[in-house]
């Protein structure tokens, strides 16, 4: 749960945890979590008493999913609570008080922006995207040479050919490398488009307008 003179619930699991972590992270709140430990068998009985009960298959799949929270090996879990929801006592509310009053009272400020964790970022998504493109101009290089030769385009121009398209290629994929086409973006999926595929496109273009000069020669 977070907490800025309010609290919000948020549950913890193993594929949701960074999330909430972020939450608290870019909005600076406090940060806290309560969890409460309960057997697989008791939790199939308590469902099993509901008016609409959930297949046991579902139950069994969220207890595997669901972590407990690991104060040694993550710091930013430091505000957790564990308790048995089974065996509850007066003194578990006095803990939960005391949970809430830390977390407010210590918000965790904003992480100051890591220029090097983008510059790294960046640099994984630059290559990413020059193999992308690599691979791909290859094949369009292939299929123009095989169109060529269907063009009876003489040996010795089908060489120069082949020399102007790489040469083409090279050139593309370092102005990718350094980043001329990423716009300085980092790459998130479903966020930003392709970077390569802008240069696919303009290789494609270029690429067409080269051979046509052997074709209509």
């Amino acid at each position: 749960m977070a907490a800025s003179g309010k609290a919000a619930a948020t549950p913890r699991k193993a594929h949701g945890q960074e999330q909430s972590c972020g939450y608290r992270l870019t909005d600076s709140l406090s940060f806290c979590q309560l969890f409460l430990e309960c057997p697989l068998e008791c939790c199939l009985q308590r469902n099993r008493l509901r008016s609409h009960p959930l297949p046991d298959e579902t139950i069994c799949l969220m207890a595997g999913k669901i972590e407990m929270p690991d104060l040694k090996k993550n710091a930013w879990e430091r505000n957790s609570l564990i308790l048995k929801s089974f065996d509850c006592t007066p003194e578990d509310n006095e803990q939960i008080i005391s949970l809430l009053a830390t977390a407010l009272e210590n918000p965790v400020k904003q992480n100051e922006e890591n220029s090097e964790q983008k510059e790294a970022d960046r640099a994984i998504c630059a290559a990413s995207a020059v193999h992308q493109a690599d691979q791909t101009c290859r094949r369009i290089i292939s299929q123009t040479m095989k169109d060529a030769k269907d063009k009876n385009i003489l040996p010795t121009e089908m060489k120069s050919l082949a020399e102007e398209l790489n040469k083409l290629k090279a050139e593309f994929l370092e102005d990718l490398r350094q980043g001329n086409n990423l716009e300085n973006q980092i790459c998130v999926q479903n966020q930003y488009s392709d970077p390569a595929t802008s240069v696919i496109s303009s290789f494609q273009h270029e690429a067409t307008n080269v051979v046509n000069k052997y074709i209509l020669k």
